[in-house]
């Protein structure tokens, strides 16, 4: 759900790094540095509650913004999380070149009031969910490049050492996507939207706990915002008689690796839809990864069209 924000609000904006917080107000100039640590986090929501601040604006930043952001939050404070990107186009637009932390908090501060709005806060526990996800992507992308190393070794020393390894990492995948699929099954809600997932065909264990964990949207989103969410929508470049190919970009990266991976399968024998769009596709002569960024948009559909239905896919007759 959105809420709609005034620009008359007082914003802060946060510059994070590993040991520090850079704040900033606006309207006006105060500006202050509180430590990047449980301590420094209570100071700031308590100052930025006393002071009247309706909204939080940070930069992610590879997780040194996710214990502040919590804690903000936890003290009923509203806060954007911002992709680098954006703030970094606010400051292209106004055409700010001078760069300190400082002088970044303000901008982000900026930022957060013309942002006009504000999107729910995730879930907690989806939040825990996802981290644990994170988890077990890394020991993939591990076992990922121990099979890729081993190509480069002759020696049988060197190579039982690389088949070791590689056997250490799929019994912790094992693991922990089993006690990730129980945490998820002990929550009916979220164990009922993977029933329904898992009903279409191709559509994996792995792949059902990609979407109920990184897309709780689904079935909210119309199939344009719920491609478009993932980083598959293509999107026009026109501009008067110029007439551009039109390309996808953005969204939830790990989220897009998961269906790549399901897609890729599913489009070659398990989804017959997935089957004939992937082969009329290849006769009109597309290039393979044209083709199966089309197969993961339409998997994303069906995903999102179970969930709001509330129905079990149904192969059509």
């Amino acid at each position: 759900m959105e809420q709609h924000s005034t620009g008359g609000t007082i914003c802060a904006g946060i510059d994070v790094s590993k040991a520090w917080l850079d704040i900033a107000l606006t309207p006006g100039q105060e500006a202050w540095r509180e430590a990047n640590t449980a301590e420094g986090h209570a100071r700031l929501a308590q100052k930025l509650k006393a002071v009247g601040v309706e909204k939080v604006g940070l930069e992610a930043t590879g997780g040194y913004e996710l214990a502040v952001t919590e804690a903000l939050r936890a003290e009923g404070l509203p806060v954007i999380v911002f992709q680098p990107r954006q703030v970094k186009a606010y400051g292209a637009f106004k055409l700010q070149r001078a760069k300190s932390d400082g002088i970044d908090a303000r901008l982000i501060a900026q930022c957060t009031q013309a942002q006009d709005t504000l999107r729910d806060a995730p879930s907690p526990d989806l939040l825990a969910l996802a981290e644990h996800l994170t988890r077990i992507e890394q020991i993939e992308e591990d076992l990922a490049r121990a099979r890729i190393r081993r190509e480069r070794f002759r020696d049988e020393r060197l190579l039982a050492q690389l088949a070791d390894e590689i056997a250490r990492l799929k019994r912790l995948k094992a693991a922990e996507l089993a006690r990730l699929g129980q945490a998820v099954a002990d929550r009916a809600e979220l164990a009922h939207r993977m029933k329904l997932l898992l009903s279409i065909p191709g559509l994996g264990n792995r792949t059902a706990l990609a979407l109920v964990i990184r897309m709780p949207e689904l079935g909210r989103l119309s199939r344009t915002q719920a491609a478009a969410l993932v980083g598959v929508a293509p999107f026009v470049h026109e501009s008067g008689r110029y007439k551009g190919q039109r390309r996808t970009g953005g969204g939830r990266a790990r989220l897009r690796t998961s269906l790549f991976a399901a897609a890729q399968a599913a489009a070659l024998r398990w989804n017959p839809a997935l089957v004939a769009l992937y082969r009329r596709l290849a006769e009109r002569g597309r290039p393979h990864a044209l083709a199966i960024v089309a197969c993961v948009r339409k998997l994303v559909i069906f995903a999102n069209a179970v969930i709001a239905k509330d129905r079990p896919w149904k192969t059509p007759a």
